[in-house]
């Protein structure tokens, strides 16, 4: 009797709502190296999975835009716990996918694990950054703090995998903002492999949902929804780009489009995509009594 056994090859799923569905329509779509070789058979989303991803992110909201600011970065905090703990693997589906070297794909996977603990620190700072007292003339004063837009699409940029993927959910998550990801269309497997590290990382379901499939079809889906309060545009092509805006306008989503720094995600990343995802609430109160006070967004 032959040694020899079969590898056990790894089915990939979406992650919505804290749970790894297959798509509704049962599609998958084959994802293969820069050189054609076939690496695994990837979830194809379709416009269902988009509105299911949806649902859960808004019953996410609530609770995750309430935790303390402190809480959320100890929960981003320990998302790059886990994932140092599964370099290997993330190294070499990197490695696979884009077609880099182990060193070069262990630098992107290292500079995604420092983007997770960055973005952690800044949970309980940014408010100080953005917020304050305001000069005002009056016998009152008046503050202002930020609070979490809502629901964010995000469509993942598409050439790098890993670390702009995390790049672009990191500041909304940080902020209190719950996240619709369109995984890159070509590289998705670091993506939906990231979803199993978040659903062991004290990330509640729904704050992140993940879907993998073509970004043409799940994005206008996204932009057009009216329970969507913002869309960050980094993996769209200029065409789809300027689609999207157009449907975002119906609800007048934000809009994020590309940046600059985009094709640099080892930059350090300022605050712009944190602030991006912000509303600015503003208190004021009569100094010196027990007068009434109000509140202005």
């Amino acid at each position: 009797m032959s040694d020899a056994r079969l590898s056990v090859f790894k089915t990939y799923k979406l992650y919505v709502g804290g749970k790894f569905p297959r798509s509704e329509s049962g599609r998958v779509y084959e994802v293969t190296d820069r050189e054609g070789t076939w690496l695994a058979n990837a979830p194809l989303a379709s416009r269902k999975d988009a509105r299911d991803a949806v649902v859960a992110a808004r019953k996410a909201f609530g609770p995750w835009s309430g935790a303390t600011a402190y809480n959320r970065g100890q929960v981003l905090y320990r998302v790059a716990e886990m994932l140092e703990g599964r370099r290997e693997q993330f190294v070499r589906e990197v490695a696979e996918a884009e077609g880099l070297s182990a060193a070069e794909a262990a630098a992107q996977v290292d500079a995604a694990v420092d983007r997770w603990v960055w973005y952690a620190g800044w949970t309980d700072k940014i408010a100080q950054v953005v917020g304050g007292g305001n000069p005002v003339a009056g016998p009152y004063f008046n503050l202002s703090t930020p609070e979490p837009t809502g629901v964010v699409a995000v469509l993942a940029p598409q050439e790098s995998s890993f670390l702009g993927l995390v790049s672009v959910i990191a500041p909304v998550i940080a902020t209190g903002s719950t996240a619709v990801v369109v995984a890159s269309e070509r590289f998705p497997l670091p993506a939906l492999s990231l979803g199993e590290v978040l659903a062991t990382s004290d990330v509640p379901g729904g704050v992140v949902n993940v879907l993998s499939g073509r970004t043409a079809e799940m994005a206008p889906t996204l932009a057009a929804h009216q329970d969507v309060n913002a869309i960050d545009l980094a993996g769209a092509d200029e065409n789809l780009a300027k689609e999207l805006e157009i449907a975002a306008a119906d609800n007048l989503k934000r809009v994020l489009r590309p940046q600059p720094v985009d094709d640099d995600w080892f930059t350090t990343p300022g605050t712009e995509r944190m602030t991006a995802f912000l509303e600015t609430k503003t208190v004021w109160h009569p100094t010196g009594s027990l007068g009434a006070s109000g509140s202005s967004y």
